[in-house]
């Protein structure tokens, strides 16, 4: 297998996240962009050489160096409310930046690349709840709890809009305490319900509202999991192992919770017969 192949998953994901940096710098002329998603997009690449290279932590790696740099430094320090709330603010206020452009880039046309890759890689929800004991899912999928994520998507939206309807003073300090009480509630009601259900991404999937905006680019992926139904066994070892309960024996964009895919590998790694790939 030439280099060219084996590392060509790593070397389009830094090219994609070394294009938008690019082009950020140049229309923008704020540097800030080019540092922020080049960083970004060497540590996602850098999380899947690893994983070629067989490294077991490979992304726990890349989810706390462009978790820890969201939430700590642009989140905290920066007082940017990366959040969902945060990219009402910046779109309603009008201004092109800061969460707008993460949402743009991670979660509304970055997906139609590279799916829900995010979610496995950099989102620093997901990188404390997937440290948790139940990383493969012990019960069936409660589909009809999935309802939740729409009335949370809902509430920030109307939370925001509030904020502007009636006018309330210092919207940027309301910013980052949202941002703060919101994630120490993420982490809580994620922590929660992986105990409860056996889960650690029962969050992703019943009440992350980012979800919203991820299903329908996602679903055109260009990067995403296939199988060689000639390897194949069907020992279903694949399905078992899943944390987002993806049937990944099934090649069609249909396939059973196509769209939640998060890119992580397990399916590829515990395959015995290296019937699946990306």
């Amino acid at each position: 297998m030439s280099i060219l192949k084996k590392y060509r998953i790593p070397i389009l994901l830094f090219l994609f996240f070394e294009t938008v940096a690019l082009a950020l710098w140049l229309t923008s002329g704020n540097v800030f962009y080019f540092f922020n998603f080049t960083y970004i997009g060497f540590f996602i690449a850098l999380g899947n050489i690893l994983y070629i290279q067989q490294y077991p932590h490979a992304r726990i790696v890349v989810q706390f160096a462009v978790g820890t740099y969201m939430l700590v430094y642009l989140g905290i320090f920066n007082q940017e409310n990366m959040q969902i709330e945060g990219f009402w603010y910046y779109l309603f206020s009008g201004v092109f930046q800061a969460a707008v452009i993460h949402y743009a880039v991670a979660k509304i046309f970055g997906p139609l690349f590279f799916g829900r890759g995010w979610c496995g890689y950099a989102c620093w929800t997901a990188m404390i709840l997937d440290l948790l004991p139940y990383k493969i899912p012990n019960e069936p999928r409660k589909e009809k709890l999935g309802w939740i994520r729409y009335g949370v998507f809902a509430l920030s939206l109307l939370f925001v809009g509030a904020l502007f309807i009636f006018e309330v003073p210092n919207l940027e300090g309301i910013m980052v305490w949202s941002f703060i009480i919101g994630n120490v509630l993420y982490y809580a009601v994620g922590i929660a319900l992986a105990f409860a259900f056996k889960d650690n991404r029962a969050f992703c999937k019943y009440i992350c509202p980012i979800t919203i905006f991820l299903k329908p680019a996602s679903y055109y992926a260009l990067i995403r999991v296939k199988v060689n139904e000639e390897k194949c066994i069907d020992c279903g070892k694949c399905r078992r192992v899943c944390p987002m309960n993806v049937d990944m024996l099934d090649n069609s964009r249909r396939r059973l919770n196509g769209t939640e895919c998060i890119l992580c590998n397990e399916c590829v790694k515990a395959c015995p017969t290296g019937a699946l790939e990306l």
